[in-house]
């Protein structure tokens, strides 16, 4: 760990000290892990998840995600969670799977309740982490046929693209800027941007009490391309965005360094997915969601363009999961934190 990430967790310790050791303690975990352990934090950065293999490019061989076919592009943007017809047929990209016997999927470690490092039992767990899993199982015929590697959200497509995952299950909202750069299976998940911020905050919502408020977002998410389209006179971009002097302030690579951020008095408010900030919410008794959702977005699993038989089989997996799998895993890992959810999106095909 660097001295600048070591002197950030220790601030982030002390002033989480009032805020319960339990919250405090998951939170200064939480960015340790996104600070040290994440293998693609930069762009064209080829390290490996601590304990796997260094990936081998983009033709599948070992330790590589699969990165084969031809692309193909939607012609219009009415329906972007329309996804391809689910098929058991075993093509290039599923048999690349298959010979390496392992599914490498981009995951994320530090998200409560969606893919987060279990600090006791030491694994990944969560809603996420329990989709990748079944796909694994269909695919290999054992769930723990998967090798997960931590990816920040703003190297998701870089990830599948460089050949070193050959899926993508991390919170991944489908749109129409990112189905002309990876190929989504069908929604597994509904979700929607919201604001989060301290209890005590004057801040009602995504609205106009956000003027002149430094605000947190993720790079290469949605909730910065929305504060692109309307901040509200908010603050939301650092000086040298994207390039070696970026601070990582205002714009960071993962999300829950948002959430380190606001309780560290840097900034006064996140933008995120609900779903998330709704974990981020469990872990800390001081925040909160403020107004209501603001856009509504679908998850879906993301694969290389052009990889589409891959798409196939993994929407064939959510046919079945959606008739019980996915509810019990809702309950075990969302359902206290996100109540009153019937069930999964009813799936949409071209």
């Amino acid at each position: 760990m660097s001295e600048d990430t070591e002197s950030l967790v220790r601030r982030a310790a002390r002033r989480l000290r009032g805020w319960g050791g339990v919250a405090a303690m998951a939170v200064a975990c939480g960015l340790t892990a996104s600070l040290t352990l994440l293998p693609l934090a930069r762009e064209g950065s080829d390290a490996a998840a601590p304990g796997t293999d260094r990936a081998a490019g983009a033709n599948g061989g070992a330790g590589g995600g699969t990165g084969v076919g031809v692309q193909v592009r939607a012609d219009t943007c009415r329906n972007p969670e329309a996804s391809l017809t689910p098929s058991t047929e075993d093509g290039p990209s599923v048999r690349a799977v298959k010979e390496r016997g392992k599914l490498i999927v981009g995951v994320d470690q530090s998200s409560y309740r969606w893919g987060y490092r279990n600090p006791e039992k030491g694994v990944l767990e969560g809603f996420d982490i329990a989709l990748a899993r079944a796909v694994a199982k269909d695919l290999l015929g054992d769930e723990n046929a998967v090798i997960f590697r931590a990816i920040p959200t703003n190297q998701r497509i870089a990830a599948l693209d460089g050949g070193k995952v050959d899926l993508v299950v991390r919170t991944m909202t489908i749109n129409c800027k990112r189905i002309e750069q990876v190929a989504f299976s069908t929604a597994y998940f509904q979700a929607g941007q919201q604001v989060l911020a301290p209890k005590r905050s004057d801040i009602t919502g995504y609205d106009s009490s956000l003027r002149g408020k430094r605000v947190c977002t993720a790079e290469g998410s949605t909730a910065h391309e929305a504060l692109e389209e309307n901040s509200f006179g908010a603050v939301f971009k650092d000086e040298g965005d994207g390039t070696k002097d970026d601070p990582d302030l205002l714009t960071v690579p993962n999300q829950l360094d948002c959430l380190a951020r606001l309780q560290l008095g840097e900034v006064d408010a996140v933008v995120t997915d609900n779903a998330l900030a709704a974990g981020q919410a469990a872990q800390d008794p001081a925040v909160e969601l403020k107004g209501k959702p603001f856009t509504k977005e679908y998850y879906g699993v993301a694969a290389k363009l052009g990889n589409d038989d891959l798409v196939r089989r993994v929407n064939h997996v959510l046919v079945g999961y959606r008739q019980g799998p996915w509810q019990a895993a809702y309950r075990q890992w969302l359902e206290k934190d996100l109540p009153g959810i019937p069930g999964p999106p009813a799936p949409l095909y071209k």
